[in-house]
């Protein structure tokens, strides 16, 4: 590698950590009311839409019995409702309420707008730069999934 390429790999954990530091600020409100596990389970279920409590859990790596207590205690909190599986009256779907969208919806908006400000201080053509230079990375990077993800509750 070249000093340059030393040069971006440097500003890009630069810049990674102040992506990061965003992401803290728009979850650390919704930590007041639920745990960073249970905000990752509202995640996948917005990503997802109602899973079996089984498949739930897998996603988390989770064990069942354990994770269905937690899943218990969302559901008593207003974050989480259970209903019979339209396919099989044995199955249990675990799906978000309101309340659980609305709590996710706010980080995202937290995320969104704090994101906004710090465009708003670059020129037009700083901020296409920087667009340009993220849709690059996000390619080279690839898609990574919701489980790699969700170690930082996003």
């Amino acid at each position: 590698m070249t000093s340059r390429d030393w040069d971006a790999t440097d500003a890009t954990l630069t810049a990674s950590r102040a992506l990061l530091g965003v992401v803290a600020r728009s979850v650390s409100g919704a930590l007041e009311s639920v745990t960073l596990p249970q905000f990752r389970v509202l995640v996948v279920l917005t990503t997802t839409g109602p899973l079996r409590m089984g498949a739930l859990a897998e996603r988390m790596h989770a064990n069942p019995s354990t994770f269905s207590r937690s899943v218990d205690r969302m559901v008593a909190a207003g974050w989480l409702e259970r209903s019979s599986s339209p396919d099989s009256r044995r199955e249990v779907l675990i799906a978000m309420t309101s309340a659980g969208r609305a709590l996710v919806d706010e980080v995202t908006e937290s995320r969104r707008r704090e994101i906004r400000a710090i465009l708003a201080r670059l020129n037009p053509a700083e901020r296409d730069s920087v667009r340009a230079g993220l849709e690059l990375f996000a390619i080279a990077a690839g898609e990574h999934s919701i489980e790699e993800l969700l170690v930082l509750g996003i």
